[in-house]
């Protein structure tokens, strides 16, 4: 953990991925034969109540506990493969270029990360991803975990208490799986958020089988749904569910990618690359909103990252004018709260892909794409 932070709290989210039972598709992109886990917050948690969110949260001190090192690999970076150096002109995400050991962990921030991604995922949804032994290793098949009911005392303990995870892990003789999981974006809570902000690291997680048992734990999560990027965007803009911005952004991305193994390639070999951290900035229209990322034309050279200097960026222009008027796009219109769209046309870095330009309404800015 990184007690410097004053404006911002460290997190980790996990974008996971299994197999699809074979649905008929119920989008225009054809069949994805695929789903990823969306989790429903409580109504009454007191950041995005009632969202449906990947699994996740704040990182503890306990993820990044020294204990660690006897249940992982003793290679360097706990046999992970190195990140490369940013490309020129390019820096490391402070999030993973932080020097743990500097704050007293041995442990790198990208194996803490992990750790709390998945421990997360655990607590609020029941999926427990492990290899046996120190890995890494095939994950543990789901027939060597306890049964539910120690599963499930297992999980309430570590919800009380998330240095527990680590308990679990020796008693089962496992470890987390943080090798199955890829670097895959950093996101960064905007100013304006109601005080709370999260630099949050996304990780991508691709299991080969049929989507795992989950369960919502009817404290921070009240609902669990397995759904194709397509499909959520679709639920999305049908208003059966709602989502940040983020993980519009994030599933616009993803339908690039109809084919499990193709995403699981691309996420492996991209994740070598290391990612952007990123921040959006709101401007404000007479319509509207829109959420501006770095490389946009309209992105500001000195973001106002911590809210201090209280910049607030607004127009009476309406968001058609500024598309219209616009040429250099990386950005998120938000006329409602189920009525986003992703306007990208500048070179994505480090390997990644931009989103597919999905709207969820009629208008079209694309004449200047």
């Amino acid at each position: 953990m990184n007690p410097r932070l004053r404006h911002w709290r460290e997190a980790a989210t996990l974008l996971l991925a299994a197999g699809s039972p074979g649905r008929p598709p119920r989008c225009p992109l054809g069949p994805f034969d695929y789903e990823l886990l969306l989790l429903r917050r409580s109504s009454r948690s007191g950041f995005m109540p009632g969202a449906h969110v990947f699994p996740g949260g704040l990182v503890e001190a306990a993820d990044f506990s020294a204990e660690w090192l006897a249940v992982l690999p003793a290679a360097p970076r706990c046999g992970m493969g190195a990140v490369k150096p940013p490309p020129p002109g390019g820096v490391r995400a402070p999030l993973f270029a932080t020097d743990r050991e500097r704050l007293g962990s041995p442990l790198p921030g990208e194996v803490a990360f992990r750790i709390c991604a998945l421990r997360e995922t655990f607590e609020e949804a029941g999926i427990l991803l492990l290899v046996p032994g120190r890995g890494p290793a095939p994950p543990l098949p789901a027939e060597r975990l306890p049964p539910a009911a120690e599963l499930g005392r297992w999980r309430r303990r570590v919800q009380e208490d998330p240095s527990c995870f680590l308990q679990l892990c020796r008693h089962l003789g496992c470890a987390p799986n943080i090798w199955a999981l890829h670097e895959w974006s950093n996101w960064l809570t905007p100013v304006g958020r109601g005080g709370r902000r999260y630099d949050t690291a996304f990780y991508l997680c691709c299991l080969e089988e049929r989507p795992p048992h989950a369960s919502q734990d009817d404290q921070e999560v009240t609902a669990v749904l397995w759904s194709s990027p397509p499909e959520a965007i679709e639920r999305f803009k049908s208003q059966e569910i709602w989502f940040p911005p983020p993980q519009f952004y994030e599933f616009c991305r993803l339908c690039n990618f109809s084919s499990l193994s193709e995403l699981h390639k691309f996420s492996s070999e991209r994740a070598l690359e290391g990612c952007e951290h990123w921040m959006p900035v709101m401007l404000t229209a007479s319509d509207g909103s829109i959420q501006l990322l770095p490389g946009d034309e309209l992105y500001p050279e000195d973001p106002d990252y911590t809210g201090e200097k209280k910049t607030i960026m607004s127009t009476d222009k309406k968001i058609e004018e500024l598309m219209k008027e616009g040429s250099i796009f990386h950005r998120i219109v938000i006329k409602t709260t189920h009525n986003y769209a992703v306007y990208v046309n500048i070179q994505a870095k480090y390997k990644h892909i931009n989103p597919l330009m999905i709207n969820c309404d009629s208008s079209d800015y694309n004449s200047k794409l």
